[in-house]
């Protein structure tokens, strides 16, 4: 695994448990974010790169400041 890959793994699973630590289902973040469940949970998996206008709207509906996620 690349270094590239791995910081996209590490970048969606920082969203998984901020998600969780705020109590949001997948479901529920997706719709907030009007996105369909199976885009995010592609995003958390790493399996998703994600753009940088829909990591600032995750982390405005988080409440959390977008650096944040880079905590890795």
């Amino acid at each position: 695994m690349n270094n590239k890959t791995t910081k996209i793994l590490q970048l969606g699973r920082n969203i998984f448990k901020v998600r969780r630590a705020k109590g949001l289902s997948q479901n529920q973040l997706a719709e907030a974010l009007d996105i369909s469940r199976e885009h995010l949970a592609k995003i958390e998996t790493g399996k998703r790169c994600i753009s940088l206008g829909l990591l600032i709207d995750i982390a405005e509906k988080l409440n959390i400041k977008v650096k944040d996620f880079f905590d890795f």
